[in-house]
């Protein structure tokens, strides 16, 4: 990504320059398109044939130091016509999971057989992943910065670069998140369910994550950008900043699968869901339940709590003096977000609660699917050893 193009034993690597060329959006008829053997694939000067696997290193802005840098694009073209989905990962630099999420994709043997096209960015937020920082060395935050400019800041036109040869060429996307630094996320995805001619619904519940959580489009946000082009996409939050979370990794690598089995871009081998395996809910709210007063907390609330209206959710004590103030549901729901640093300030966001109508189904859903996903489980031998 800086310095050198990526190394990869199968894909070959393509370095591009830096001029602006015409986008190639795939047409989004692609079952009722006449070619059955897809069409080549142009993004920047490389030229990609049907059935090729290549590293094309899309250039960015060097650093001051004048060493190159590089957005990594994997892309995989299958021999048939179908959609073209993208999966990203580190929008925002510090948010790791999903760097490993589309390093065990990249690696499905499934993918012999693809349908379509698929563009796998494992980190887009270049400059934040290599110094740690969920933001640009600008400390503008790149997922309010779409769709860029070519002339702009760093961050528009990381944004620009990201939207002129990848999203434009999509039919569907998939942005990989997580919670931020000393923030936990219950596996969950995020999508705009009160406009949903777009199928956004169907495609998180295909997905599998155990909550889907009704979320706005933010100005200047991937997700928003590609809904303005007519490109639905799916924004999974799992685990925390700067931490790999194994059950986040299986679970967001999972949803990917499905969904691209859902899309026709693939067979539906090696998905295996247990018999129990329970349907997503779906939160139409949620709300952020925020410290009282400064000082130490003790959670007693794990992610993926059942919590009832007036439930004690942990306690903030005062290092100095023999107080302790509870802190309490102001709602019925789920505990799908919590901060994992014990140390607080008045006004800090402690928990996250999601609304559901029926909170103990939604709890058992929870259950199910952290049962499922258990990295003690011996789920699928092809991805090797569970991190711990």
């Amino acid at each position: 990504m800086i310095q050198e193009a990526a190394r990869t034993r199968n894909p070959k690597s393509v370095t591009l320059s830096p001029q602006r060329r015409a986008p190639i959006a795939p047409s989004r008829n692609f079952r009722d398109a006449a070619p059955m053997i897809s069409p080549p694939l142009r993004i920047g000067d490389r030229l990609i044939a049907p059935g090729e696997r290549v590293n094309v290193n899309l250039p960015l802005p060097s650093l001051y130091t004048q060493s190159p840098v590089f957005l990594p694009l994997q892309v995989m073209h299958g021999h048939r016509p179908g959609p073209c989905l993208f999966v990203t990962a580190a929008v925002h630099g510090d948010e790791i999971n999903g760097v490993e999420i589309i390093r065990r994709l990249m690696e499905w043997h499934a993918l012999r057989h693809l349908r379509g096209t698929l563009l796998a960015v494992p980190v887009v937020n270049v400059y934040g992943f290599v110094r740690q920082s969920r933001y640009l060395p600008d400390r503008r935050d790149l997922n309010r910065s779409f769709p860029g400019s070519e002339t702009g800041s760093l961050a528009a036109r990381v944004a620009f670069t990201l939207v002129r040869e990848v999203v434009e060429r999509a039919t569907h996307g998939i942005d990989l998140h997580t919670g931020a630094i000393h923030r936990d996320n219950l596996p969950q995805v995020r999508a705009n369910l009160d406009a949903d001619g777009d199928g956004a619904l169907a495609l998180a519940r295909v997905f599998g994550a155990p909550v889907i959580l009704n979320a706005d489009l933010r100005d200047g946000s991937l997700r928003a950008e590609a809904a303005a082009r007519g490109v639905p996409v799916l924004v999974y939050e799992a685990g925390e900043a700067l931490r790999f979370d194994e059950l986040a990794i299986r679970a967001g690598l999972r949803g990917v699968q499905c969904v691209m089995r859902h899309l026709g871009m693939i067979k539906g081998v090696g998905l295996r869901r247990g018999p129990n395996a329970a349907a997503p809910v779906v939160a139409r709210s949620s709300l952020w339940v925020r410290a009282h007063q400064s000082g130490v907390l003790r959670s007693l609330t794990p992610l993926g709590s059942r919590v009832a209206h007036g439930d004690r959710l942990g306690i903030i004590t005062d290092p100095f003096r023999n107080t302790e103030d509870p802190v309490e549901a102001p709602v019925s729901g789920v505990v799908i977000g919590r901060t994992n640093l014990p140390l607080v300030t008045e006004g800090e966001a402690l928990y996250h609660i999601a609304r559901f109508g029926r909170p103990q189904a939604a709890a058992r859903t929870v259950e199910r699917f952290q049962s499922e996903l258990d990295p003690d489980a011996d789920l699928d031998p092809e991805s090797g050893p569970p991190i711990v």
